[in-house]
């Protein structure tokens, strides 16, 4: 759709035309009224009516315009006033402009066609001189019309690809908020109501025996240290990861500083691996291993754990081991067996799903668990 400033300036362009063709033909006619002149007068009044009463065209009659308008510079090329070269070639150079920036390709292919054929079944004293313009302009129009609807099928094709994109990010955004909201419930969120529940046996307490009251409180105060920390693991778990130099460089990163953090012992080992090709895909690799540490410092007592990356037959391989209490359940179990039995951690599985991965978790409570996700490349 052309800017409504544009759509003015080639109304403008129509009325000076149509008053130039006015003003040739009555010279030539010694300012006799002819038909010609009759017919260009009408047309002149046409093109100053459109442009302040654009919908006369817009509205369902924009073919009906441009065979107006090709009628017109046909009467132009065709007559042999004085001067009328030099304006039916700016006629014509209009009526292809027009077609080029307002109709499909194929009405410009057949106004150049049909502007030379007509040239070619009624001669006149300028139709020699006008043919090569005529053929080049036609050409030109006709590739530049082509080229126009090609681009803007890729806009097209651009926009409904940035809708959609919105849409996934939405959805992820969604999909982000319910994960920390799930995360918050059954993390900080149980930490803080189990600290309100011992405030108010403390404060029971208090009031029968204060001995045992201060040494509650002093355990509490203990519990709200342990608490902290785990909030801000919590929170750091939360936040991007930043991404330095290799996947291999910021798992490494990673694997230091929870040790850092937790104070629980881990070993970070890379062998050779092909690194993804996509950087999404080593962000979600590098939140799915911050995720399954913050679930070992929180829940599996351990007093180690292992982080290790490597190549397995074409498949970039990562693995979380640790010796602490396991998961509730016992066994070996697959992406599709822990989501079909309702077990295991539910942001990973739902990562590794979205990266079209595989799962594997080890389970063996009171021993430990493993975590090994498997990726092809």
């Amino acid at each position: 759709m052309l800017p409504t400033s544009w759509r003015r300036l080639l109304s403008l362009i129509r009325i000076v035309l149509g008053m130039s063709c006015l003003t040739i033909q009555l010279i030539s006619s010694s300012f006799a009224v002819t038909d010609t002149v009759i017919l260009f007068a009408g047309y002149t009044v046409y093109a100053c009516v459109t442009l302040f009463w654009r919908s006369l065209e817009d509205s369902g009659y924009p073919t009906l315009a441009l065979i107006l308008d090709f009628v017109f510079f046909f009467l132009s090329a065709t007559s042999s006033a004085p001067y009328s070269y030099w304006v039916s070639s700016v006629f014509y150079a209009y009526v292809m402009i027009v077609t080029v920036m307002m109709h499909n390709w194929w009405k410009a292919v057949g106004v150049a066609i049909g502007a030379v054929v007509l040239l070619y079944l009624y001669p006149t004293l300028h139709a020699e001189v006008l043919r090569p313009g005529l053929i080049s302009a036609g050409i030109l129009g006709c590739v530049l019309a082509i080229q126009r609807e090609y681009l803007e099928e890729r806009l097209s094709n651009a926009s409904r690809q940035t809708v959609l994109y919105r849409y996934d990010a939405e959805k992820a955004r969604e999909a982000e908020r319910q994960r920390i909201a799930a995360d918050f419930h059954d993390g900080p969120l149980q930490s803080f109501i189990s600290f309100q529940m011992r405030l108010e046996i403390i404060r029971k307490l208090l009031q029968r025996d204060q001995a045992a009251g201060t040494e509650e409180l002093h355990q509490l105060q203990e519990l709200c240290k342990t608490q902290v920390n785990e909030l801000r693991s919590f929170v750091r778990s939360m936040r991007p990861v930043d991404v330095e130099g290799s996947l291999n460089a910021t798992l490494r990163r990673v694997v230091e500083q929870f040790q850092k953090d937790s104070g629980i012992p881990a070993t970070f080992v890379s062998a050779e691996f092909l690194e993804p090709s996509e950087p999404e895909i080593s962000l979600e690799l590098l939140q799915i291993v911050r995720e399954a540490l913050y679930n070992v410092q929180k829940h599996s007592a351990a007093s180690r754990v292992a982080v290790s990356i490597a190549k397995s037959n074409n498949a970039l391989e990562i693995s979380v081991e640790d010796n602490g209490a396991g998961f509730p359940f016992s066994g070996r179990y697959t992406l599709d067996e822990l989501e079909m039995l309702r077990l295991g951690p539910m942001s990973i599985k739902r990562r590794v799903r979205t990266l079209g991965g595989d799962l594997t978790v080890d389970s063996k409570p009171g021993q430990g668990a493993g975590l090994k996700i498997r990726l092809a490349t």
